[in-house]
């Protein structure tokens, strides 16, 4: 049980994962805690016990607690669907969120909305808190954010706005294809050939349209000629981010990029990018995701609703 009597509570509620911060009005962070309840594993009415479950011996009688929310807590299959903002567009705040009808007085549950973009088709949960995060550190930036995961964003930045973005389900794919193919016997769970990665990069940037023919070729060079698994593992990785920065080219080239992301995850797109001469910088993707969640509960606390 925690010492730490927290003013509001901080949540990234992803399809994996739950990420909890217990707060301080002042922005300081008095304790992290994680669950493995992620959206993708929850009924609608499962989603309040679960967070109950990770907070509930902070919460006190009397007072309803702030609980300001960003990801996939708010979509369709989340606790309560937030609606979404529209490019171009700043990321929305408190002011658009949705207050949860939750069972428990001892909360007040705040789900911040996603946005949309409708040519060409998209949406993003969560990636909109961590852009808010940036500007507030940074409120002059100007460029491209780069915000790779399981379905990595890329987004233009201007003026303060979100002017268009584009979904890769390169992460996905990874996953899938190591896990669940042919390709699972020959993909390492861990370890890293960086030359391997580097080739590969190269190799799917240059003729993205043999992606398909050099991820069997993984396969059929482990039978015939023992391809170390971790060398499959980063030159998988390295097909499909190259095959990724083709398409995406339009936002990256001759822009300044920001990774967003955890090292493990940032370092194959901040080397992949390297590698095409970008201008390219990496910031922790936790710190801003707070920041932007700061952000909001300070509108609140100021009474933006």
């Amino acid at each position: 049980m925690t010492q730490h009597t927290p003013d509001w509570i901080a949540v990234d509620w992803g399809t994996s994962a739950l990420r909890v911060w217990l707060m301080r009005g002042d922005g300081e962070v008095l304790e992290r805690r994680r669950s493995e309840s992620g959206m993708g594993g929850l009924s609608r009415d499962g989603f309040e016990p679960a967070l109950l479950e990770l907070v509930g011996d902070v919460l006190r009688d009397g007072r309803a607690l702030p609980v300001i929310c960003c990801g996939m807590v708010g979509s369709r299959q989340g606790w309560a669907e937030a609606p979404y903002a529209s490019v171009p567009c700043a990321p929305p705040g408190i002011a658009q969120a949705t207050l949860v009808r939750s069972a428990e007085p001892r909360i007040a549950a705040y789900i911040l909305p996603g946005i949309k973009q409708a040519a060409p088709a998209d949406v993003m949960r969560g990636e909109e808190t961590q852009i808010a995060g940036i500007l507030a550190a940074d409120p002059g930036f100007d460029g491209i954010l780069c915000l790779p995961g399981t379905h990595t964003k890329w987004a233009h930045i201007s003026a303060g706005e979100i002017v268009s973005f584009r979904t890769f389900m390169t992460g996905e794919m990874f996953a899938l294809l190591g896990e669940q193919s042919v390709l699972r016997h020959s993909v390492a769970d861990a370890g890293w050939d960086a030359a391997a990665f580097d080739a590969a990069v190269a190799e799917a940037m240059s003729r993205p349209e043999r992606v398909a023919a050099g991820l069997f070729s993984l396969r059929a060079e482990t039978l015939l000629s023992g391809l170390a698994a971790q060398t499959a593992r980063a030159r998988l990785s390295g097909l499909l981010i190259g095959m990724e920065l083709a398409a995406a080219r339009p936002y990256w080239l001759g822009q300044p990029v920001r990774i967003v992301g955890a090292d493990a995850i940032a370092a194959p797109y901040l080397a992949a990018l390297r590698a095409q001469a970008a201008e390219v910088s990496c910031v922790a993707d936790e710190e801003i995701t707070l920041r932007g969640l700061i952000g909001a509960y300070a509108a609140l606390s100021e009474g933006v609703e």
